[in-house]
C-alpha cells in the first residue's frame, strides 16, 4: 500500500518570489524522502490550486493525503481556510482521507534558521556588534497567534543573551519601525532585525523598509527552502500519516 501523499499547502501571494520560494521549500523536502508523492498546492493567488493537487492525485490513485499547513501561526489561515479547504475537497471525493497537519509554527529548530539568516544579513552589512534584536513577524488579528510569536522573540533573546521585542506588520503592534526606535530611545544604536516570514513578500519588504528606515542595522531574508524547515515539513507528515491509520 502507498504512503499518503503529502501536500504542503502555502497561502499563496501576488509576489512570485513567494511562490518560488514554496517550490523550493517542497524540492527540499522531496530530496529528503525521494519515496514519497509530494505536492505543492496554494490557498490563494498561486497556482497549482489546492483543488487541482487533489484531483491530481486522486486521478494517480492516492486515497490518503496529509496536508501540511505553510504557516508560521495558527492564525485565521489555519483555523478557517484549511478546514474549509480540506472539507470541500473531502466532499468531492467519498472515498478519499485527507488530514491537516498542526501548522509549521514555532519550531525551536527555526531559531536556528534564523541566526543563519541574521549572520548572513549582518555579514553583508558588515556588522560585528549587536545591542538588541527585533524579531518581525506578518502579525494577526488572533492574539493567540501574536504571543506565540512573542514567546518565540523571548525564547531567542536569550539564546543571545540580547534585549528582544516582537514586532507584526500587520494587524497588532509594535510595527518594526516602532521596535527599533523603541531600543534607540534607550540608547541602544546596534539593532538587527529577524524576518519571521517563510517566503519573501509585501509584508516583508514592508517590515524591512520600516526598520532600515528606523535604523536598524541589518534586516534577514525569510527563513526559505533551509534543510530544516524541510525537516519540520516531514516531522508533521509523519504524525498525520499515523493518525490515518484506523484505530
Amino acid at each position: 500500500m502507498a504512503a499518503p501523499a503529502l501536500v504542503a499547502l502555502a497561502h499563496g501571494s501576488r509576489d512570485p518570489r513567494s511562490a518560488a520560494t514554496i517550490k523550493a521549500l517542497v524540492a527540499e523536502v522531496k530530496a529528503m524522502r525521494p519515496d514519497l508523492r509530494v505536492e505543492t498546492a496554494f490557498l490563494d493567488l498561486s497556482k497549482p490550486s489546492f483543488d487541482t493537487v487533489v484531483d491530481r492525485l486522486v486521478k494517480a490513485g492516492f486515497d490518503e493525503i496529509v496536508v501540511v499547513p505553510l504557516l508560521l501561526t495558527e492564525a485565521f489561515h489555519a483555523k478557517v481556510d484549511v478546514p474549509e479547504a480540506v472539507a470541500e475537497a473531502t466532499a468531492r471525493h467519498k472515498n478519499l482521507k485527507i488530514r491537516a497537519s498542526r501548522v509549521l509554527g514555532m519550531e525551536a529548530a527555526f531559531l536556528e534558521v534564523l541566526d543563519v539568516r541574521l549572520r548572513e544579513a549582518l555579514k553583508e552589512a558588515r556588522v560585528r556588534e549587536l545591542d538588541a534584536l527585533v524579531l518581525a513577524a506578518a502579525g494577526s488579528s488572533d492574539p493567540l497567534a501574536n504571543q506565540a510569536v512573542a514567546r518565540l522573540a523571548r525564547t531567542w533573546g536569550t539564546r543571545h543573551r540580547l534585549p528582544v521585542t516582537a514586532a507584526f506588520a500587520s494587524a497588532a503592534p509594535p510595527a518594526a519601525g516602532e521596535a527599533v526606535r523603541s531600543f534607540r530611545a534607550e540608547g541602544r544604536r546596534h539593532i538587527a532585525v529577524a524576518s519571521f516570514f517563510l517566503a519573501p513578500g509585501f509584508l516583508g519588504d514592508r517590515a524591512a523598509e520600516l526598520a532600515l528606515e528606523a535604523g536598524a542595522v541589518a534586516v534577514s531574508a525569510p527563513l526559505g527552502a533551509h534543510p530544516e524547515v524541510a525537516r519540520v515539513v516531514l516531522a508533521r507528515y509523519a504524525v498525520g500519516a499515523v493518525e490515518l491509520v484506523p484505530v
